[in-house]
């Protein structure tokens, strides 16, 4: 993919600004770490809710959330005030000034606005649970302000990689560029798949095997991930940009389906209609890195093209593409035999519910759509679909001209 034009320089002195910038900052694999804590801390948390009911304040997997929130907060509240009052001018020039007085990176910023989001959301969550008892959807108040910070966090790790990218590419030197750009392209890779994953946690309930033969799996995923992955692909100078972020997320939702199962969890909360004695799997990944390999294949076979004819093409891509992918394996995830098991977690089952329910291994009549009727909503995919698209190459050109 071709580079968009870079802004000019935040300095003419280059020898002072190599000395400023040697290496990658401490605090960036401190946010990529948080970054990577917090979703971690929110699927076991879910796969908690689906095996043992209510949890407290205090709860392990809220433990782990936490954590990710202190150390992202922490380290990049640090970075803020070590650049007000002890950085040097240069780096000041290379940064965003607050309120006329603080210095910062843009994604120091969200990192810190999301961590005090996220510690604001604990208390009211363990209010509302006290006051109102158990959610019955992922996106209650308490839980929407946890996720807004969680998205903050994970947004402003990614932005804090492509802006040191960006200052060592113009400032750092060509080889010390280069010897860095592997590890910086890996954290980026990293931070932007976890942001993936919180993306398709979100809409996770729209998104089940259940409902893979339904037109409105589409146009919630048509919506949602073109914009983040055609942004990502963007964003940086690499070839499987796109693939790596998808292949991040991949590799994090199967981790968490392969290793939370393995401990022991018993429900705690009535009625138990589903008798478990170990924790319960969350989803199994929906299929995004089979487009994600082909909008790269594209972008950067057809990268002379101007932007609307590349909304066009790797938005129509990306829903042909996925439709045929996860309409068939979405079929064989909810009625083969040979899905039930550790690998692909089919058989997982909330303890709430009947485990013998009719349609637990077939599609209920109301999760399938007749012809005309799919037709009709895959059109309205396709529509949004492209305007995600559109929207995701506007918001990888600014993310690829960050340096602050």
């Amino acid at each position: 993919m071709q580079d968009t034009a870079a802004p000019p320089p935040l300095t003419g002195d280059r020898t002072l600004t190599v000395q400023a910038s040697p290496g990658i900052p401490v605090y960036i694999f401190a946010t990529v770490f948080a970054s990577f804590c917090v979703i971690t801390g929110l699927i076991w948390d879910i796969c908690w809710h689906m095996s043992i009911g209510r949890d407290g304040l205090l709860s392990p997997p809220h433990l782990v959330i936490y954590l990710g929130a202190l150390v992202a907060g922490l380290f990049s509240g640090y970075e803020i005030l070590r650049k007000t009052f002890f950085g040097s001018d240069i780096e000041k020039a290379a940064s965003v000034r607050i309120w006329g007085f603080f210095y910062s990176s843009l994604g120091s910023l969200f990192c810190v606005w999301g961590a005090l989001s996220m510690l604001t959301s604990a208390p009211f969550d363990d209010w509302w649970h006290n006051t109102y008892g158990l959610d019955v959807t992922i996106l209650s108040p308490p839980h929407t302000v946890l996720i807004l910070g969680i998205i903050g966090i994970q947004f402003g790790a990614m932005i804090s990689v492509i802006a040191v990218k960006n200052q060592l590419k113009l400032f750092g030197g060509i080889e010390r560029a280069k010897a860095l750009d592997r590890t910086l392209f890996w954290l980026f890779a990293l931070s932007a798949g976890f942001l993936l994953t919180i993306w398709f946690t979100l809409i996770s309930e729209e998104l089940g095997r259940m409902r893979v033969h339904r037109s409105s799996f589409y146009i919630f995923a048509g919506a949602a991930f073109p914009l983040l992955l055609v942004a990502v692909g963007r964003a940086v100078s690499h070839k499987w940009a796109v693939t790596a972020v998808a292949g991040v997320y991949t590799a994090l939702m199967l981790g968490t389906l392969w290793i939370i199962p393995l401990f022991p969890a018993e429900p705690k909360l009535g009625p138990i209609l589903n008798h478990i004695t170990h924790y319960q799997g969350f989803h199994f990944p929906i299929l995004l890195i089979v487009p994600a390999v082909v909008i790269d294949i594209l972008r950067y076979r057809f990268a002379h093209w101007n932007e609307w004819k590349l909304t066009i093409l790797l938005g129509v891509a990306f829903l042909v593409v996925f439709f045929v992918v996860q309409w068939f394996f979405g079929g064989f995830l909810m009625e083969s035999p040979y899905a039930r098991n550790w690998f692909f977690g089919s058989h997982y089952w909330y303890f709430g519910n009947d485990p013998n329910w009719e349609y637990r291994y077939k599609f209920g009549p109301w999760m399938v759509e007749g012809t005309p009727r799919l037709l009709k909503g895959l059109g309205i995919a396709l529509v949004l679909t492209l305007i995600s698209t559109r929207i995701g190459l506007a918001w990888g050109n600014w993310m690829h001209r960050i340096q602050r």
